[in-house]
């Protein structure tokens, strides 16, 4: 697949990995929003949260999991951060793969509530 995230979960495309399992692997964003910038993303190609079967969304919440505790090794946990999943061009997805982006490390803007 020319996907690039499924490239890097394959390992065929090298990043700064900081967790993996079976089933996902988190890496540095190479253009981080934040001083902790990690993606979540599962290793089996989903284009977008939108496309997720019933079957898969357990996925979902193994990648918030993971998320909290690389927020804890992170040591962003006590002061706060973000998780966001962007779907679709218009809600801002860059890469046609499922992703979750784990953001902290100073106060963030744009308060959602």
């Amino acid at each position: 697949m020319d996907c690039i995230f499924c490239q890097i979960a394959s390992g065929k495309i090298p990043s700064d990995t900081v967790y993996q399992d079976e089933e996902v692997i988190a890496f540095r964003d190479i253009n981080p929003r934040a001083p902790v910038h990690i993606l979540v993303i599962p290793k089996r190609h989903i284009p977008s949260l939108d496309q997720l079967t019933e079957d898969e969304l357990p996925v979902i919440a193994h990648m918030v999991g993971v998320a909290n505790q690389l927020a804890k090794r992170e040591g962003i946990a006590d002061k706060g951060y973000r998780l966001a999943i962007n779907c679709g061009t218009e809600g801002g997805q860059l890469v046609p793969h499922l992703h979750l982006h784990l953001l902290g490390g100073r106060r963030l803007s744009g308060q959602l509530g």
